[in-house]
């Protein structure tokens, strides 16, 4: 599912269950050490889907580790993202030289818990996933909506190294082609010599899931002083 929103550069793995596979590499096992069971087993699946990913551009098997806002840790030269929700896994990867950065996030197409919706849309998105629902009401759009703006963060934060809140991204979506765009009020990336203040991303309905993703294409994104 995953892999026909991703660009041709990048390689996508995903799971849709937990089978029993190899064990966590030691570093990993100490991340991992005091969660419940069902964290343990979404954890190493979304790392064999990982590894699987990296091993593809011939890359042997390696530990991939939590950084402090749990993003994962990549091999030097690659960058790469990885999501994870009830049914499914996935992992998406690609060299650094092709991309500068990915992140990816899929969620169970279901409406946002009651009050969440407050919490990640600003009211011009808020009256956009009503005009939206009532129009195409076959999509949970607050629920894409909070998709899009986690593939968002996921993209963003490896550059930019800072805190990207949901009011900081506007995000529309267009129903006919599978694309939304996100308008950046936060200044952080620095692209082609000006700050970058939108992004691009595509998204996907199926399998009972919603899938987004984002990229950045090339590597001139970089922190902002």
């Amino acid at each position: 599912m995953i892999e026909a929103i991703v660009p041709s550069e990048a390689v996508a793995v995903e799971a849709f269950d937990d089978p029993p596979g190899p064990e966590l590499f030691p570093e990993e096992e100490a991340q991992i050490r005091d969660a419940v069971d069902k964290r343990r087993r979404e954890f190493a699946t979304v790392r064999r889907c990982a590894r699987d990913a990296l091993a593809r551009f011939g890359v042997p098997p390696v530990p991939i580790l939590s950084g402090v806002k749990r993003e994962p840790l990549w091999p030097a030269g690659f960058v790469g993202s990885m999501t994870h929700c009830d049914g499914y896994r996935a992992a998406v990867v690609a060299r650094a030289g092709d991309l500068a950065s990915i992140g990816i996030d899929a969620e169970p197409h279901l409406p946002l818990p009651a009050g969440v919706l407050k919490v990640v849309a600003c009211a011009e998105e808020s009256a956009r996933v009503s005009e939206l629902a009532e129009r195409f009401p076959e999509v949970h759009w607050d629920r894409l909506l909070f998709s899009a703006k986690e593939s968002i963060y996921k993209a963003w934060f490896p550059l930019a190294r800072c805190w990207l809140g949901f009011q900081d991204a506007v995000v529309g979506f267009d129903p006919a082609s599978g694309v939304f765009t996100a308008q950046l009020s936060k200044a952080g990336l620095v692209r082609d010599g000006a700050p970058l203040t939108g992004l691009t991303g595509r998204w996907i309905v199926e399998n009972g899931l919603v899938a987004t993703s984002v990229r950045l294409r090339d590597t001139s994104g970089a922190p902002s002083s």
